[in-house]
């Protein structure tokens, strides 16, 4: 874990440091190290739902891409249990960091617990995920709008314990290894939506850069539209606000103006 309690104030781990684990408040103690993130573990093997998996560098590097006060977040079920999301947003977006096997019992009821959530799973937790992966990206068939793609049978790209998620589910194929400028399908993060389109299923790809500040930012807000410059048109006049006083004095100078001036009359000799 990242996050412990001393005090009563959520604290990142260093060396020597002693604190309590926030799930069952057991002592946990500091693990720092230049060969590994910095974390919190028990004091022994506990039973604790929150180092029942043991989180790999792979799971605590992704949760240090975010703000700490986003880190481990607690909320509480209707019957008072207690549930920690890996990462909660300020907007109340919860990303969940899998590397190992997950019930899809278990992984349905994050999603109904969460619902505005998604996953980033470890494409590389097994030795045939990535060459799945690249045996069946040929079958891509790129849509032209948006970049999307349609996938007839996901299934031979992608783990089948993932495939009926009801949530965006997004495929970290690169894992621990250092980035392969060779290697382009391994760059980017490939997300598995949850709808289907003529029985297709619809996956899209995101750089890691722009999946954190998507996450962390939320969306851009949305542009005032432009009016489009117009040709050979007459814009409609601006309305005026004109003074009554202002018109009942020019209505009165009117006839004024526009009288004719009396015919000059010349004299016969």
């Amino acid at each position: 874990m990242n996050i412990a309690i001393i005090n009563g104030n959520r604290t990142t781990a260093f060396s020597g440091g002693k604190a309590a684990c926030p799930f069952c408040d057991a002592p946990v103690i500091a693990k720092c190290g230049p060969q590994r993130e910095d974390h919190w573990a028990h004091k022994g093997r506990k039973n604790c739902n929150l180092g029942k998996e043991n989180e790999t560098e792979w799971h605590r590097s992704w949760k240090n891409k975010f703000p700490t006060e986003f880190q481990e977040f607690i909320q509480y079920d209707p019957s008072g249990e207690k549930h920690i999301a890996d990462v909660r947003t300020k907007h109340g977006l919860v990303i969940e960091f899998q590397h190992s096997h997950l019930d899809p019992k278990e992984r349905d009821a994050r999603e109904r617990f969460y619902k505005n959530m998604v996953w980033v799973v470890d494409g590389t937790r097994l030795k045939k995920d990535y060459p799945r992966f690249q045996k069946g990206i040929g079958n891509l068939a790129t849509k032209k709008m948006n970049g999307y793609f349609l996938v007839p049978n996901p299934e031979i790209c992608f783990p089948a314990d993932w495939l009926n998620s009801s949530v965006q589910v997004f495929f970290d194929f690169l894992g621990d290894m250092l980035p392969d400028p060779t290697d382009a399908h391994r760059q980017p993060l490939w997300c598995l939506h949850p709808k289907r389109v003529d029985g297709k299923a619809v996956v899209s790809m995101m750089s890691r850069e722009s999946f954190v500040e998507l996450a962390t930012n939320g969306p851009p807000a949305p542009q005032a539209p432009v009016q489009p410059a117009v040709n050979n048109m007459m814009l409609p006049a601006p309305r005026m606000i004109v003074d009554p006083r202002f018109l009942k004095e020019i209505s009165r100078l009117i006839p004024e103006l526009t009288r004719m001036p009396p015919r000059r009359r010349y004299r016969r000799f």
